[in-house]
Parts: structure tokens; sequence; C-alpha cells
């Protein structure tokens, strides 16, 4: 029998969360799919290797499932033509393990001693000739019943003990595994069944059968081994038997079988199941396993077929009890009743042909508190919480954030108690009369439901042991009552019984049972300390003498805890706390006070905060709670404060603030960390070791009167009586913003579709809008004269609606930020409507919009765009039978393709009207006795969701005939609004609380809109599978790199940002749990797809010599690539990648060499032992069908060699020891390991690999092996040489589960024969790779190990966190030896240091004293270790360079990014100079002031902003000297004026903006090319005079719909005149790799009388536009469609950027061009400089500088 909590089954997958994976382990391919068959989520397992792709239970070898039922149950379906194993490690009663395994891979029988292999096939009914093969194309789903007594009896005479293990390998398909000591027949779940001696399938198990199917038609049940009576000798071609009867082929021998027969019986040992033909007879035969009625099993199986479903009466009586506690749990619905208790009692309706019932389960709650704040408990354990949120107790684990629920209370819960070993819960509510529960803490099973004597319960207190349990309360006449009652038989069955009751006319606020004698209380209040005693039935107490003090008001008690847990009473002290900032700690034996203390705050002179607590005279500080442990005292007061003292107060150990007072404080049970609760709904705890404070939960303080869903952040906005307006992430429940308003009551709110934005109505009829990036209002309007009533948004967030208490109607325009009022219309809403997430609805097409108006009697449908009536509907006149004039009270659309509207009255009716016509389609008549104030349809109108007073309603809307609602009870007040999730998976509910609930019913995508019902039924097994990884939702990790000598000034620009300005807004939570990056794993990801070269004639490379340009200088490095930088310190080589260059600088000058060549992005490089021989790899190219390697000569910087290894990206390179070998390695798609001799790099092996590999490398002391590191395995290869051929001689070592389930992402050898191997999880271990075992590991960091170095006795580790470290590993040889019992405390970091992003590269010299490091944000840092610095030797922007500018006298440039900063670099060498940074904003333009009269201290940068802010930077300060707003969106392009003292600025709405760069102000804004964005800015000084026009500057401005205007401007005079305006036409599609090409458009600089323009017209070209002809006088043809245009000032060339990654030089004066490659992206950007000695392009984060030969 198994044990009691595994009876009557037990699902193993929910028991041991396997969705979690921290009790279980997957490897491999597995993932979580929806099967259509069961129509719910399984677990997929696949893969062409079984051993590398399985789920694992548990997840380390050395635990143990202890599961002791005797038949386990597997529901699979294996993959068609695929082979799968599923192993089972069963233990004995003798503690023996065997191994048993059944497959379809086994040809036969196979056993030993220790492993019993059971060949398992399925397979069609055709004539038996081996039972070995792959699973037929039609496998269906398998009921896999293994009867674990018998296989250790008959095979192995042991005696069965417990299941330790599971593992189910590939390929399969697998929903579920169960253990029962019952043998249920999977085929029958009906009621009719009931008298049948069998055991019908518990619905959770069973599989669905649709209306009028047969449950063998669909699935097969292999039950083993058989209990047939009779077993033929071969399998049985013509038979009657059921297609799940088991047929046996003859075994290998013999064997005994235990059953109820004299006679031995002849058993085979492979149970093979045969699929049956469509003309199968199903009837029952001889053998069916088990005896039935002499009746024909097919006409049964008919009956069951027109039953009306299985029902919980049909069950035995275990089953039944089984099926409520499920019911309860998952729906939340209130099934366990007492006969006397006078409760409300929520049951579900009769749902005939409703889908998965329950259809919802309830998944978390946002919420503390209710009734109060101070019931807050830890468990024993102290791993999890138990707090009350409402009518609701939760149970959050504090490591997971994973909630549990008590469910069943009607009214808000009161207080709280939890026994001392987490078996028993109590629980009191707070309405009169209190009822009070008992409940099973680890099943959640209410036990006991009673009514208390007293009239409140306000405090619970158990004795340790759970056998009493005392309660403080009031009576009706409002005396206080201290009850007793014995609980101790409650869990064997038995009742509560009231041990004593005892009124006193003193005030208790606090009373608790001494842990050290179950006999003994003490309570608190106004004025009195009493100790109580229980004897004979009677509660005594007598008081302390509190003498000096017996005035206070005392608020709460503590016993002291012994350090042993067991005191003696007489050493017994209590601590009582008070509102005047005492605290008394009394002798319990002598009832006297010992000590009396008082907190005091101590301010320092000037200072605002108290510095120090004293415990003196004077006024004190309210002490609201206390906790005690053995060490410590926690203490938590009303200013806000938790404050922990030794148990002597002498001073304050550690002390955190509050946002508001603190209500309740309890130290765990270990004492290493403090839970407090605040009044204002705050719930967290401090850890003491750690310092950090981690928030559990945040919580409204009133009633929640509106939500709304955002999709793509997956965000919660709630709005609620307590004035404040909340941001919930979804996938964790933590709160992100809030926002407060004292005066001003929200009301509405709603999100913006697509864009980070959300809308609030308030009490004062305005309607505002607030930016979620910067947690600020933008725009907000007050056109309603009352409060907002209704706020919706269409789906395309073009238009926004808004209605108010006295009946108006506003429209609002959304298409940009600052979206303004359209239309006002008054007395079109019901004036006197509530506030209502359903008072509006706009249709789910976004064309009608629908409220209740103008009269409660009357709905009205408006066009949405227009605002037109179409339909006006008389509520009042629909129901002609009732008396009552009827009114509407919310509105709701369904799915456009329905064109319902739907419609909940007074009359407690849901009408169901056609949008168009108004006709009445169908009705829910009663769906609650209260009107329903918000309903909701889901997108595929499967469900109707309704908010019924506390309950919520799910109706089947796809059931024409309504069988009536689901019922789910757990709000305390009346539910405000429901709602779908956008992805149609959860519900939401809101009203005291927020509910979080899942909806259980799979989803189906092709199904039909009603009336079809769904075909099937589903049980709530069939749900789907919550997956915690995916809806995780945490924030990453932001480290901020060690200021160093050589960085450059950064200028903080708005560190803490005034109001309306930028600056990050701090989300960091040291509660959430830790995000690691497995970038290391990706080792090579492209940053774009990359373009190829153009490969038309007169395209090359970058000369090295001669031609029209030579590249000089490259700025940047890539840092999304791996190992990418090679440094030599005794040879100085030193080189890194940069796109598709191989850059080769020398340290001391500063020179660089460029290798070219590749046509993709460069992946690795990898330097020979002698440093002579350097090999770079790329990906795979459009050109190119596989990748490239290419072998460069060092000294010479040639290419020597080009070889094409792998068809997908090289992950890596290295040579060998001797410098002979070379081995390259593919990707995750490509798995190719090979070599290459270095002699000729001919081909000498190549390989496959089973799974993915993230890093090789060769042994440095032998040169004939070499290891690989990649998913649960280290695989070492042995190199075999016989004569000219090499062999490969593999060994795989699977990775011990101590070290974790990561995946191993680096590797490096160390001092023989040790191994380092770096995990995704941050472990590093370490291996002997002669005995091929791990032997140590310790944790190195929080994110995955990407670099591992090792020299001497020194290890560096670098991992995706930024952190590099220097470990001292000399005494980890010495621990090799002790095997794996060796402690990682050997091993100590010596340093640290924080660089600027994830670690990818890295060389040291062998001192590993300094070296070089790259990181994936675009720098490369110089270590020295001895120093403890780090200094930026390449640094290059990490995102797109949008603007490169010149200095007038051409000593520095500046660039602008989209990471939001501007950088000054010194032009002759390329060092970075300045910085300038904004945070959380992209600089999108830039520009240079010209020179002002001479005063080079006056040169100015202006930078405009993402969010249309524009910003004055002055270079020799270094320092923003202003900031101004001329736009309300992002600026594209800035320019200054000739004299520097006007700034043009144009943005992406086609608004040019003219301001003074002094004061800040804008006086002119010119709106000509409203509507496309600008794209260019150009300025010259005016020097033809033919254009008749007045002025000093000429300047144009273009914009994307291909316009042109040129203006001619004398600021001074604030005259600005147009001159030309150029319109040019373009094709229907110009796109270029998915952009629409710039228009972009310059005067020539060699004839002021010239414009040259290029862009998306109608032919590839330039045009060249004469200003004073008015005509286009010259056409350049080019092959592509521009993206940079730039002219060089002193010649007559003309620079033009490509999408293909060229650069094209054109000789306007010769009529010649040459082309140029060099870029890995698109040639965005391209500037001469004013000297034209320099071209500056960019191609993302890339910039060249190319010199201009002869000038």
């Amino acid at each position: 029998m198994a044990r009691a909590w595994q009876h009557p089954f037990l699902n193993v997958f929910r028991h041991f969360r396997v969705d979690e994976w921290k009790r279980s382990a997957k490897q491999g391919d597995v993932a979580v799919v929806t099967d259509k068959t069961l129509k719910g989520a399984v677990y997929r397992i696949r893969g062409s290797v079984s051993a590398a792709n399985y789920i694992q239970l548990p997840k380390s070898s050395t635990q143990s499932l202890g599961l002791t039922g005797r038949y386990l149950y597997v529901l699979f379906r294996p993959l068609p033509s695929k082979h799968f194993v599923i192993h089972l490690d069963v233990s004995s009663k003798d503690n023996q393990v065997i191994r048993v395994s059944f497959s379809n891979l086994f040809k036969e029988f196979k056993s030993t001693a220790t492993w019993l292999q059971f060949p398992l096939v399925l397979e069609a009914r055709t004539p038996q000739r081996d039972l070995v093969g792959l699973a037929p194309s039609g496998a269906r789903w398998t009921c896999l019943q293994l009867d674990l007594q018998d296989v250790l009896l008959v095979y192995l005479n042991r005696c069965y003990g417990h299941l330790k293990s599971i593992r189910l390998c590939a390929s399969l398909l697998v929903r579920n595994l169960y253990t029962s000591d019952l043998c249920f027949e999977p085929a029958i779940s009906g009621a009719q069944w009931a008298k049948l001696p069998v055991t019908p399938m518990p619905r959770e198990m069973a599989f669905p059968v649709p209306k009028g199917e047969s449950w063998h038609d669909r699935y097969i049940h292999v039950r083993f081994p058989s209990e047939s009576l009779k077993v033929p000798s071969k399998p049985i071609e013509k038979s009657c038997s059921p297609p799940e009867a088991v047929l046996l082929g003859p075994g290998p021998q013999p064997l005994p079988c235990p059953v109820a027969s004299s006679k031995p019986v002849r058993f085979s040992v492979s149970p093979v199941v045969q699929t049956p033909s469509p003309t199968a007879q199903s009837g029952r035969a001889a053998l069916a396993p088990r005896p039935f009625p002499e009746v024909s099993l097919s006409q049964e199986r008919s009956d069951a077929s027109n039953a009306d479903g299985p029902g919980f009466h049909s069950l035995e009586p275990w089953a039944q009890l089984e099926a409520s506690d499920i019911h309860t749990a998952a729906a939340g619905t209130h099934v366990l009743t007492h006969e006397s208790a006078e409760v409300p009692v929520a049951r579900t309706g009769s749902c005939e042909g409703f889908l998965p019932d329950p259809v919802l389960r309830l998944k978390g709650v946002i919420g503390f508190g209710g009734h109060g704040t101070r019931q807050a408990l830890w468990t024993p354990d102290g791993a999890a919480v138990v707090y009350p949120c409402h009518a609701v107790i939760v149970v959050l684990l504090v490591d997971t954030g994973e909630q549990r629920f008590f469910l069943g209370h009607t009214d808000k819960v009161s207080a709280l108690a939890l026994d001392g070993s987490s078996s028993l819960l109590a629980s009191a509510q707070a309405r009169a009369p209190s009822v009070m529960r008992l409940w099973d803490f680890q099943t959640g099973r209410c036990l006991c439901l009673f009514r208390s004597p007293m009239h409140v319960v306000c405090s619970l207190s158990f004795s340790d042991s759970g056998a009493l349990l005392c309660g403080v309360g009031k009576d009706h006449h409002g005396r206080t009552m201290v009850v007793a009652w014995g609980t101790g038989q409650v869990g064997l069955g038995g009742e509560v019984v009231v041990l004593a009751k005892a009124h006193t006319d003193f005030d208790v606020q606090a009373f608790r049972v001494t842990f050290f004698d179950e006999t003994r209380m003490a309570s608190c209040g106004q004025g009195s300390v009493r100790l109580w005693r229980l004897r004979g039935g009677v509660l005594r107490s007598c008081p302390v003498d509190l003498g000096e003090h017996h005035a206070l008001q005392f608020t709460d008690l503590a016993f002291k805890q012994a350090r042993d847990g067991c005191p003696e009473p007489s050493a017994a002290m209590l601590f009582v706390c008070s509102r005047s900032g005492h605290i008394l700690e009394i002798d319990c034996q002598r009832m006297v006070v010992r000590h009396a203390r008082r907190l005091l705050p101590t301010r320092t002179p000037g200072g605002p905060h108290p510095q120090k607590q004293t415990f003196s005279s004077g006024p004190g500080i309210a002490i609201s709670s206390l906790s005690v442990s053995p060490a410590m005292c926690a203490v938590g007061s009303e200013d806000g404060f938790l404050r922990l003292w030794p148990l002597d107060f002498s001073s304050v150990l550690l002390e955190a603030e509050h946002e508001g007072p603190v209500s309740s404080v309890c130290v765990s049970p270990d004492g290493l960390r403090v839970l407090s609760a605040t009044s204002s709904g705050h719930l967290g705890f401090l850890d003491t070791l750690s310092r950090v404070y981690h928030m559990l939960a945040r919580s409204h303080t009133a009633p929640v009167l509106a939500l709304a869903m955002e999709q793509r952040r997956g965000q919660l906005a709630t709005v609620s009586q307590d004035r404040t307006v909340r941001i919930w992430d979804l996938a964790t429940l933590q709160q992100l913003y809030d926002f407060t308003s004292s005066e001003d009551a929200p009301c509405a709110v709603t999100f913006h579709p697509t864009r980070p934005t959300f809308f609030c109505g308030f009490s004062s009829g305005a309607v505002r809008s607030f930016s979620l990036e910067a947690a600020e209002v933008l725009v907000e309007h007050t056109c309603h004269r009352g409060a907002v009533t209704g706020l919706t948004a269409t789906p395309d967030g073009r238009l926004l609606f808004s209605s108010c208490s006295q009946g108006s109607l506003a429209q609002y325009s959304c298409a940009d930020p600052q979206w303004h009022v359209l239309r006002v219309a008054a007395d079109m809403v019901c004036p006197d409507a509530p506030a209502s997430p359903s008072a509006l609805a706009v249709s789910r097409d976004g064309r009608l919009l629908a409220f209740v108006g103008p009269s409660r009697c009357t709905v009205t449908v408006m066009g949405s765009a227009s605002l037109d009536e179409l339909l006006r509907v008389d509520i009042g006149t629909l129901d002609l039978a009732s008396s009552r004039l009827d009114s509407a009270m919310a509105v709701c659309f369904g799915p456009a393709a329905l064109g319902h509207l739907l419609v909940s009255t007074s009359s407690n009716r849901v009408v169901v009207l056609d949008a168009v016509s108004g006709r009445i389609i169908r009705e829910l008549p009663g769906v609650h006795p209260e009107p329903c104030p918000s309903l909701t349809l889901s997108e595929d109108a499967r469900f109707l969701l309704i908010a019924a007073g506390r309950t919520i309603k799910v109706w089947d809307y796809a059931t024409q005939a309504s069988p009536g609602p689901q019922v789910y009870i757990g709000h305390s007040e009346p539910v405000q609004a429901v709602a779908f999730s956008p992805d149609q998976q959860q519900v939401l509910s809101a009203g005291d609380a927020v509910f979080l609930w899942d909806v259980l019913a799979p989803t189906e995508s092709d199904q039909s809109f009603p009336g079809a019902p769904p075909a099937c039924k589903t049980g709530p097994g069939a749900g789907p599978l919550e997956d915690a990884a995916s809806r995780a939702s945490e924030l990453p990790r932001q480290q901020v790199p060690k200021p160093c000598q050589a960085s450059p000034p950064r200028l903080g620009v708005c560190a803490r940002p005034p109001e309306g300005g930028d600056g990050a807004r701090d989300t960091r939570n040291s509660g959430a749990p830790r995000t690691t990056y497995l970038a290391s794993c990706k080792a090579f990801t492209p940053a774009r797809v990359s373009c190829s070269p153009h490969s038309a004639k007169g395209t090359c490379p970058p000369p090295a010599s001669g031609g029209w340009l030579r590249l000089k200088a490259v700025v940047g490095y890539s840092g999304n690539g791996r190992a990418n930088m090679v440094w030599r310190p005794d040879t100085g080589f030193f080189a890194y990648t940069c796109g598709r260059l191989v850059v080769v600088e020398d340290l001391h000058s500063g020179a660089q060499q460029h290798w070219s060549g590749h046509s993709a992005e460069i992946s690795t490089l990898a330097l020979s032992h002698s440093a002579q021989v350097l090999a770079s790899a790329s990906g795979r190219s459009s050109t190119t069908a596989h990748c490239q390697i290419r072998v460069w000569d060092v000294s010479g910087g040639l290419c020597q060699h080009l070889i094409f290894p792998h068809s997908t990206t090289v992950l890596a390179l290295a040579f060998s020891p001797d410098d002979r070998l070379l081995v390259t390695l593919g990707d995750h798609d490509g798995r190719t390991l090979a070599l290459w001799g270095t002699a000729t790099y001919d081909l000498v092996s190549s390989t496959r690999l089973p799974e993915p590999v993230h890093g090789v490398a060769f042994n440095p002391w032998d040169a004939g092996e070499l290891t690989c590191v990649g998913q649960g395995t280290v695989t070492f290869w042995l190199l075999q040489q016989r004569g000219a051929d090499i062999s490969l001689q593999v060994r795989r070592e699977p990775v011990p589960e101590a070290v974790g389930a990561g995946e191993l992402t680096s590797l490096c050898y160390g001092a023989p024969p040790l191994l380092y191997c770096g995990t995704s999880s941050g472990q590093v271990c370490v291996w002997d790779t002669r005995a091929g075992r791990c032997f140590l590991s310790w944790e190195a960091d929080d994110g995955g190990i990407g670099l591992l170095l090792f020299s001497g006795s020194r290890l560096v580790s670098g991992s995706s966190t930024g952190r590099l470290r220097l470990w001292a590993v000399g005494a980890v040889s010495e621990l090799r030896c002790k095997g794996s019992g060796a402690r990682s405390s050997s091993v100590f970091m010596e340093h640290e240091l924080v660089l600027d992003g994830a670690v990818v590269s890295a060389s040291f010299d062998d001192s590993v004293d300094m070296g070089v490091v790259g990181t994936t944000a675009g720098t490369l840092w110089f270590v020295s270790w001895a120093e403890g610095t780090s200094t930026r030797l390449i640094s290059g922007h990490r995102s797109k360079v949008n603007e490169v500018v010149f200095s007038p006298g051409e000593s520095h440039c500046a660039t602008c990014s989209e990471d939001g900063s501007v950088r000054v670099w010194a032009l002759a060498s390329m060092e970075l100079v300045i910085q300038f940074q904004v945070l959380n904003q992209s600089c999108l333009c830039l520009a240079w002031s010209p020179p002002c009269c001479g005063r080079p201290e006056q040169q100015r940068l202006a930078a405009g902003y993402g969010d249309g802010s524009l910003r004055i930077f002055s270079v020799s300060r270094t320092a923003m000297e202003l900031k101004m707003h001329p736009h309300p969106v992002a600026l594209t392009t800035v320019a200054f004026s000739t004299d520097g003292q006007t700034v043009l600025s144009g943005d992406k709405d086609g608004l040019v903006a003219v301001s003074h760069p002094c004061t800040g102000t804008t006086f002119r804004v010119l709106s000509d090319h409203q509507g496309a964005p600008i794209s260019t800015i150009c300025v010259t000084c005016k020097e033809c005079e033919d254009l008749g026009v007045e002025g000093t500057d000429l300047w144009l401005a273009a914009s994307g719909d291909q316009r042109v205007s040129v203006w001619a401007s004398d600021w001074l005079r604030n005259h600005c005149e147009l001159v030309d305006w150029l319109s040019f036409p373009m094709p229907a599609t110009t796109e270029t790799q998915g952009h629409l090409p710039p228009s972009l458009a310059a005067f020539c600089p060699w004839d002021g009388a010239l414009l040259m323009y290029v862009g998306p017209g109608v032919y590839k070209e330039v045009i060249i536009y004469n200003l004073c002809q008015k005509q286009v006088v010259e056409k350049i043809p080019l092959p592509f469609f521009a993206m940079s245009l730039s002219l060089s000032p002193g010649t007559h060339l003309l620079a033009v950027g490509f999408a293909e990654c060229m650069l094209r030089l054109v000789d306007c004066a010769m009529g010649t061009a040459q082309d140029f490659a060099g870029h890995d992206n698109a040639v965005h950007l391209c500037r001469f400089t004013p000297s034209a000695r320099l071209l500056f392009t960019a191609a993302r984060n890339e910039i060249l500088v190319w010199e201009v030969p002869g000038l």
C-alpha cells in the first residue's frame, strides 16, 4: 500500500513540478507542445540519439522519487518512424536497484541481476515477424500500465520496494506519469460502470473521448505483465480481442506468474500492441485483463458513449474526495462544507457539453491584507510565507515566487495561525458570526469548518504540537473573549473541541501560546500584560506587575527563544512593546519587569532623518510589532523602520526603511530573514546576511476599480480607490510603477495598443496620457465636466474615446504621442452611469463604438471614426413579459466575424444583439441576482466571462442551449472588472484584489465560431502546462564599469533629471532572481545579415596603396564575435576583428594594417604558437555556400590559404601545440569538427557531432589529444596517426549532476592532467583527463562563464555579467587525489574587475599579470592585475552610428549613436577625448557649430534625440549648456546657420524648427513638409545672386516623400523666403533590404547654383539640379539606390553609400567612378572632412576612415 500522501494516485509531473525543472532535469530537444488529440500541452522529446534527449526525475542520481505505488501509468505516444526508450530504476526491499527498460530498439528480452530489457513494439495488425521496429506512422496515445511488483517478482524473484527514478528518452510525446496501488481501467470513466467490478480511471488521468466515439478506437492500453489466464503460443492474427489487449509472443523461457490459477502459465516478456484494422471486432475475448460480467462489451461501450459524461457520483468514495479536492484547488469553488455552517456555498451548475470543468484555475494573486496587515507568518522551514489576501490565504515560496492558495472563505480573513510542524493551518474570517477553518497545510484540504463562539476573531495562536489552538476576539456584546480549542484529533478525522472559554475586561491586542508549555499563554493590551494557564478545562490569568508602566498601550509580545530550543519555564523571558516606544523584558516566573527600554530618535544637527536610535527618556517611537530569535530582536515601528537589535539592546545591528508604517515583523526560524509588513500594503523580508531587502508583494489599499492589459510588454495597469494607478508585470506579479494623485482620483485606464503609453481618466474629468519609458505625464485634456466613466482605444491605436458622468463623449486622435481632441459630443452617454470597464466598447476591428446612452434604457452603436449613429436599441422594450422597465448596465463586442453585441441588463440578463440590425440573437437569463458591471467574450467566442457580485461566472458561449455557468469564488468584495489576457490563455478579475486565472481549455486555432459546439470534452488534466521559464520576465543586471585613468571624461547628463527630463528610472530589484546570460553559449551571432559586395566591374577591396581611396583607420571592435582578438606580449603582435576586416594595430604608435578578403563578418581568430600564422573564420554570405577560413602570413600580411570547411558559421579555431594541425568547429547548426594539416591545409579528418558543442581546445602537453565541451558532456578525442592517415578515438563523459543543469560553455587546460570547464550557470568544474572524471567545482560567477585562461597557478574567468576574475588554483592539483570529496575552499579569488559587457575574448602574458580583454560592448580593455586597473584601448559605439561631424579647424570629429552617446575624437589619432551620455535616449542627429569670430572656446555641438529634445554641448567646457524641446517627436536632422547663432532642426513628422542656441527659444516652425520625416537640412552661404531673393543663408530641407524645399533666410531679421520647391516621382516599390531609401540633398560645394539629390526615384541615379535655370542639368547613374551621400569641398568627388555594403566614389569632372568594399552592412553614412583629405563611412556601429590621396 502506498503512503497516505500517494493515495489514491499521485500525479508525478505535478508533484515534482516538472515545468520548473528544479527537481527534474531535461537534456537535448525537450519542449512543451500542444497535442491536437488531447487538446492540451504535452512534452515532446525528440532527437537522433535517445541517450542525449530525455526527461529525468529526479534531477540528481543521488536522490530518489520514493514512490511506493504498485502501478506506474505512463501516458505517452511514440513519434512516428522513431525509436523510444523508457528507463525505470526500481529499488527492491533489500535496497537492490534494478533498471527496467522498455524500448522498440530492443530485439529480444534480456535480463541480468540488475537490468531488465523488454521490447515494446507498437505495430499495425499484420502477421508478426520481428518484434523490433520503428513506431508506426499512425502511432496513437498509449496508456502503459506497469505492475512493478510483478515485474520484480516474476523476473528476478525480488520484492518491490519503491520507484527510485525515471528517464524518458527520445523520441516520444508524454502527457504525464501516475503511480497508484489501484488497477484502473482506462477505457471506463462513466457513471454506468459503477456496478461493474472494475475501478474506473480518474478524470485527471483519463484521455478525452469525443461524444459518440469509442475509447478503443482512439487509444491503446498496454498492461504489463498481463493478468491473462491463457496465453497463446504465437500472436493472434484474427481475434475479437479488444485493441488494448497485450498480444504476447513467445518468451525466451517459461516463467512462473503469480496468478489465481493452479497451473503455471507460460508468460511472454515482450508487450506488443497491435493497431486494429477498421473492421476489427470490438468484443471482449478471454484475454481481458480483468473479469467482466457476461455481457457484450461493445454494447456497454455504446452505452457509455451516449451517457451525459463522467460525474463525481460515478466514482468510488476515495475518488470522489480526490476529485472534489482537485476541483477546489483548481477552480476555487467551495465544495467542502459543514452541516452547521451557515456560509454561502458556490456550486457549479450542470454543464453537459461544457468544456473543461473546471475551465479556470487560480494562478496568482496581486494583493496583501484586507482586514489588516498584521497577519504574515513564516513556515517552520523558512521556505515560504503565509499571508491573507482578503478571502484567500496565500502561501508564497520566497525563492521561486510561486503561490499556493487556500480557497473557501467567503469574507476577509482576520486571523491566521500555523503549528510548529506545518501540519495544521487555522484561519478565521471577519464577518460575524466568525467562521473558522482548519486546513491540512501540505495538501491544502479543509479538514474542518466550524463556527467560533466569538462574534469576531482577532487573533489565533497554535501550540507548537498543533494540539491546542487559542483565539481572542469579541463576543456579541463587545467584550473580550478567549477560547481554547483542542485540535489534536482533526487530522485523524475527529472534530474540534472547545476546551475552555473565558471573558476578560482587559484589552487584548496580542496573544501567544508558549512554545515550552502548551498550557501557558501570554497576552498584552491597553495597560496590561497577563499570563494565562489552561488547567482542568478552565482558563485563568494573572497580571504582571508593571509598576510605572501600567498605563502604556502594549501592541505586541514575543517569547525569548533559547539557542537549544528547549528552555525551562523558569528561564522563559517575555518581550512586550508599546506605542510609546517602550520594550519591557518580563520574567515569566517571577511576573516582574526585569528591564524597561525606550526607542528614541536621535537626529544629527541639521539632519532630516534619524541617524541613530537609542533607549533613553523623551518622546518615543511607536512600536507596532516585535519578534525575537535566539540572537536578536526585530522591531517594527510606525516611523516606517524595521530595526534589528541584540537582545541587550546595546546598538542597532541593521535597519530598513519602508514606505509606510510597519505593522508586523516576524523572524524566520533560522534567524536569517526578517519578514515585515506595512499598513500601506507592502510585504517583504530583510536578508540579514546579504543586508538586502526583498519585496514579496505590494497591494492596493482600497478596492480596484478597473484594469487594462498591454500585450507586447506583458504589463497590467490598475486604478483603485486609494487614488493610485499601478503598473504590474504579469509574469512576476511584481509592481513596476505607481502614480499617485492626492487630489484627483483615477477612475478608468487603458493602454495604447502600440506605444509604451497608457491613458487614465480622473474624477475631475481630466484624461491624461503617461509614458512608461519616462514615467511622466505626456498630455492632459480636460474636455469633460464630470468624472470619467469610460475609456477605450481602437485596436490600431489611432483613436481614443472617453465618457463622463455628465453624459459627454470625447474622441481623440492618437496617431502621434501628442494626441489631441477631435470631437466632444454632449448628452450622448447615460449621465448617471457609474465608472465601469464596460461602459464603452469598441469592436474588434475598430469600426464600431457602443455605449449605454443617452438614457439607461438605450444602447447606441456609432461609427468609431465619424461618430455617426448607426444603431439605437431600446433595451427597456426587450422584455415584454416583465412589468419593470429594464436598463442596460454594460456592453461588449464579440469577434468581428460574429458581429455580436452583448448587453448586460438590470434584470440580470445578458442579451446578445446583432451589431448591425439590432435584432436579438440569443439571451442568457438569470445570470446573477445582481447586475453585472463587467463582461467580456474571448476572441474565439468560446467563453463568456461575467463579473457577478463576488464571483466570476464562465459561460459556454459556443453552446446555444446554455447549460449553465461555472462559478468561481475567492473575492470578498464585488468584482469590478474581468478581462481575458491578450493571448487568451489567462483571465484577470479585479475587486478587492487582482486575481490571475489560467484558462485550462486547449486553444483551437481552427475552431469555427458558434453555433457549433466543440467536438469533445477535455478534463482538467488536458490543460496547458505552465512553463515558468517562458513566463519569467526579469530585468537584466546593470553593471557599471569601474573607472580607470585612461577612460575619457564621461559627462552624465541629468543624472537625476528635473521634472520633464530624461534620465533612467532605477528599476533594479534586489529581490528579483538573477539572470543567466548565455551569450557565451551562442559564441558568434552576427549582429545583422551581412550583405555581399556588388560583383560588378570596378568593385574592389580597400587597396593598400594607390587608387582613389586608401583605408587609414578603423574605429570599432566586433563585440558579437568570440575569441576574435589575439595579443602576443613577447612579439607585440595585436590583432582584432571589425566586421569583415582583420585589424593589426601597433599598440605603441597606433598605426593600423587592414587585412581584407572575407565576404562576411569574421567570427573568430586563432594565432599559431609560433606567432607566424593567423587564421580567421567568417560566416556564410549570400554569394558563397560555405564559410571562409583565411590563413594569413603574420610577417607579410598576405593570405596564404583559403579553405571552405563548413556550411555554417565557424565557432572556434585552434592550432595544435606543434602547429601541425588546425581544428575547426562548426556552430550549433552544423555541428562539424574538422582537422586540417597545416602543411598544405588539406582536410585530414571530419566528424559530425551528436550535440551542439561550445568550445574546443588542444591539450598543450599532448598534441594527440583535444577536448570539446557542450550540452552536458565532455568529449575527449585521441588522435592516432598511421602513416598519413589520422583516426579519432572518442570518449564521452557526462557532467556530474552536482555541477548543475547548465551547459558547458568554455574550457582550458591547466597543469597536467587538469581541465577547467565553465558552465552557463556560472560554475567552474575541474576534470582529471586521465581518469575522465570531474572532482571539483565551485560557483565562480552569477552568469555564464564564456572564457577561461590558465597559466602557472592562476586562472582567469570572464562571464556574461561583465566580471573578470582572477583565481588562485595552485592547490587544485593536490585535491585531485581526493576525488569527488574535494572541496573548493582551497580555491580563492585574488582580484575582480567589472567591465562594460560580457567577456568574449582575452589574451594574457605568461604570468597572467596583464592582458587584453574584449567585451560585447565593442570595447578592448588593457587589464593590469597588479594595479587593479582596466584601461580602454579600443572603443567604438555599441549601436548604430547616426552622424559624423567635424570641428572647423579639423582637429576633432564627433559622432553620435543610438546608444545615447555623443563622442568627440582626436582626428589625428582617433582617440576618444570626450563623451556625453544621455540615459535611455537615442541620439539621432548632430551638428558642429561653425567658426564664430575666431573664438574656438565657443565651439558647440547640437545633438537631437528621440524624445524631441535638442541639447547644446560646450566642447571646451565638456558640459551641457542648454536643453530645449522644439519638437514633440524624434529629431531626424539638425544644422547650424552660417553664423552659428541659429539652429535648424527637423523631425520625423516633417516639421522644421528654428531656435536660438543661446536662449533655447524656438521662434519659427515650418510645416511645409508635414507628414513625411525630414531627412536632410543643408545650410550654405548665399553666393548666387541670380536667385532674386534676399538673405544671408541658403538652406534646403529634404523629406521622405521625395520633396526638397530651398529657402533663403536672414535670421537676424527673422526673414525666411521660399526659393524653390522640388518634387520627384517615386515608383510603387523601391525598398532596399526592407528599408525605404532616404531622400538626400546637398548643395554643390564647387558650384553654388547646383543642388544634388538622391532618393527612391524611378531610376537609380544622382540628379543635379540648377537653381538658377530651374531645371535638371545632369543625371549620374548608380548601380543601386543610395543610402548616404557626401560631396567633397575641395575636389569634384561625390561619395555614395549603398545598402549592398559598397561605397562608390564618383569624379564628377571626369565622369568616372570606382567602388570600394570593406563594410559588413549597409553604408548608411559617409562624410568628407572640410579639407576633403579624409572620408568617413559608417555601417551600423563600424566607422572606417579613408584617406583621399593627392590632397
